[in-house]
């Protein structure tokens, strides 16, 4: 199975990496390894999850207080946002 992102999805977590490089050197790569092992397990195992709403699930980042949003589209993840769990947390309904 494979993986793709939102385009605004894409843009928030580079954002995000860049915010923890800035925090801390090191700390932007410790975070993307972290999103991007969550994709990984997320792919081996995408019904894992608990649904939010409809066909769209939420898998939650370690270490980071961070989600993956996603749905299953065609046999391919679709990561709808790479969202901080203190965002208000309907705002990437528009992408789905």
């Amino acid at each position: 199975m494979t993986f793709s992102f939102h385009p605004e999805a894409e843009s928030e977590f580079h954002e995000a990496i860049e915010y923890y490089e800035e925090s801390g050197l090191g700390l932007g790569y410790d975070f993307s390894i972290e999103v991007l092992a969550t994709i990984q397990n997320i792919i081996k195992y995408p019904t894992a999850w608990p649904v939010i709403e409809e066909d769209v699930r939420r898998c939650l980042v370690k270490r980071f207080p961070y989600g993956v949003v996603y749905s299953i589209e065609q046999g391919e993840i679709f990561i709808l946002a790479v969202m901080h769990l203190r965002r208000h947390p309907d705002y990437w309904k528009n992408r789905h």
